[in-house]
């Protein structure tokens, strides 16, 4: 695991700014601060700051570079087939037992399409001199980020934006698109940023810059893995197969490792099975808890624990804790992440850092096993719409009358944004409920977002699945947990995401996710074979924090300061009459707008570090 960064002259010649490459690198250690590596010559400059993962010793710090020494590499992140790859190309020299290194051979003989025969999490960046190419690479899931922007002829490109910030010369311009987005679904959706002229590159995607111009091959869409139908027992039994060979695969290490978990099913089998493959009592398990009822997950998550053996250690997110891990995510990091359970993320990452250096984490399981109330919700849509009009007003009426709740997973709020929702077309009504709760708040009103305009399925639950999948989950989940992971030199892996355990999950027939008002049907089967049943029938909750009563409570003074009309009204960016009439009915109880007013309230912290006033 690293923070990679560099440049280079993709249209021949020199960079034009290489003053700012040391600068890069000073802005990315938390990503890597056991080992510091780079490659500079006139063209280009590569640099890494290795966080050592697998064969810790020096020799395998970065950058690589091939016996001839046109071809150099920077990877972040992990390759689980490396065996297979030394295998392939024993003849090459290798100087470490990295599992990074035989991308090297792997790239010499088939160029950058050999990248897409990798399996792992993985960001890439490869300069070969002797084209003037350079070649940036992520995985499937999107797990590893990587941005990069173009200055004239040049490309640059690093881990995190903020590295891009060092050449003062950059442009500081929104997107007003990415504001809309972060206003509407509460995340920017790749390959925007909120950087007019700073882009990710995407998920499954390999992306050369040369010369004769660039070019992007999109080596995985979910989108195309064909339906398959299975009988129960044998998607049991497959499912069962591959997560266990998920769970081998992410936790071989050189350094001990962890498992964030929660007490509940997804986490609760990663638990499960890496103790198992780990050995009795040598694995960690880490949990965050609250002060406010509701909230807390330290009983579960230890009497799970317990039951599979593991070394567990809890971890207290109570006002100062959070106030800290505010100040860290706002101040450290150019990109504002919105969710909120980066701020227990974060604290969980720190105190897991004193005793592991890699961690599983559970994301993904929701998005590829059906597990989010909204899927219950599609299913009962065309109940409630089919329902005398005067009985649908009358149960609007109803729920809309509940007073707002201050728990975990609302029941009334739930309820809220069904009835709100249910009569719209389906792409509408999935971003209804699964986004902020408001409409677009940003004063260009840029943000267009139509659910399912990239999945042609006429299965509303597939398409609801797969769109967050290829949305939620990427852009949001995966940039929390790595940027608060690794603010803490934290590695993350996320088994559930393994390249042959997702497409055998697209794949799945809708009915073996959400049967009945049970979500992840068939992945709570399987865990019945490893967990006790009461882990199992376990409700969901969730790693968040009370947001609703924090915008209310202590940091109130900070919420009126950076969302007052005046404030808003000279930047000019979002309406502040429709933000304080949201902010007004949260502080006064008619409805909880916690949802809608945290990304807000991040967003402006960011605008203030990082563009000023």
């Amino acid at each position: 695991m690293c923070g990679i960064y560099g440049g280079a002259a993709t249209g021949g010649g020199s960079l034009r700014t290489p003053e700012s490459f040391e600068r890069m690198g000073a802005r990315l250690t938390h990503r890597g601060p056991d080992g510091r590596g780079a490659l500079t010559n006139d063209a280009a400059r590569l640099g890494v700051e290795r966080l050592r993962v697998v064969d810790p010793h020096p020799r395998s710090d970065q950058p690589f570079r091939d016996p001839s020494g046109t071809v150099w590499l920077a990877c972040n992140g992990e390759i689980y087939n490396t065996a297979d790859l030394r295998r392939r190309y024993a003849d090459y020299p290798y100087r470490s037992r990295s599992d990074i290194e035989p991308i090297l051979p792997l790239y010499l003989h088939r160029g950058p399409d050999g990248l897409t025969d990798l399996d792992g999490m993985f960001a890439i960046a490869l300069w070969d001199a002797s084209r003037c190419r350079l070649v940036l690479a992520r995985d499937r899931a999107g797990e590893k980020p990587l941005f990069y922007t173009r200055t004239g002829p040049d490309v640059w490109f690093g881990s995190e934006i903020q590295a891009l910030l060092e050449d003062p010369t950059r442009s500081r311009e929104l997107d007003p698109a990415a504001v809309g987005d972060l206003t509407t679904l509460g995340y920017v959706r790749q390959p925007r940023t909120l950087f007019a002229d700073i882009r990710s590159v995407e998920p499954g995607t390999v992306r050369t810059f040369e010369p004769r111009g660039d070019t992007a091959i999109r080596f995985w869409n979910p989108a195309e893995v064909s339906p398959q139908r299975h009988s129960v027992e044998d998607a049991e039994r497959r499912l069962d197969r591959l997560l266990q060979g998920a769970v081998a695969r992410q936790v071989a290490a050189d350094v001990p490792i962890g498992v964030f978990t929660s007490g509940v099913v997804d986490s609760g089998l990663l638990a499960a099975l890496a103790a198992r493959l780990v050995g009795p009592g040598a694995l960690h398990t880490f949990t965050v808890g609250f002060g406010e009822r509701g909230y807390d997950e330290r009983t579960p998550a230890a009497r799970l624990a317990r039951a599979v053996g593991t070394r567990h250690i809890a971890v207290v997110c109570d006002e100062p804790a959070r106030r800290e891990a505010l100040e860290a995510l706002t101040s450290r990091l150019a990109e504002p992440v919105a969710d909120p359970a980066a701020l227990p993320t974060y604290l969980l990452a720190r105190t897991a850092r004193e005793h592991v250096t890699a961690v599983l984490s559970g994301e993904g399981a929701d998005e590829l096993f059906g597990g989010y109330p909204t899927y219950l919700g599609h299913r009962a849509a065309p109940w409630f719409a089919g329902l005398p009009a005067p009985v649908r007003r009358a149960l609007r009426r109803v729920v809309n009358a509940l007073p707002p709740s201050s728990g975990k997973v609302p029941l009334e709020a739930l309820l809220k944004r069904f009835v709100a929702g249910a009569a719209l077309p389906p792409g509408e009504r999935h971003v209804a409920w699964f986004g902020s709760g408001a409409d677009d708040l940003s004063v260009a009103g840029a943000s267009a977002v139509t659910a399912f305009d990239a999945v042609s399925s006429d299965d509303v639950l597939r398409c609801a699945m797969l769109f967050d999948y290829l949305t939620y989950l990427p852009n949001q989940l995966l940039v929390k947990v790595d940027r608060a992971t690794m603010l803490a030199s934290l590695e993350a892996r996320s088994p559930y995401l393994d390249h042959r355990l997702t497409e055998f999950a697209l794949a799945l027939e809708p009915s073996l996710k959400v049967r009945g008002l049970t979500t992840k049907w068939l992945l709570k089967r399987v865990a019945r074979r490893w967990l006790p049943r009461s882990v199992v029938r376990r409700r969901k909750r969730g790693l968040s924090v009370p947001v609703g009563a924090w915008i209310n409570g202590s940091l109130r003074p900070e919420v009126d300061r950076l969302l007052a009309p005046a404030r808003l009204r000279g930047e000019g960016v979002l309406h502040g009459d429709r933000v304080q009439h949201l902010l007004g009915e949260h502080r006064r109880g008619a409805r909880d707008y916690a949802r809608a007013l945290w990304p807000l309230i991040i967003f402006q912290y960011w605008r203030e570090r990082w563009l000023g006033r």
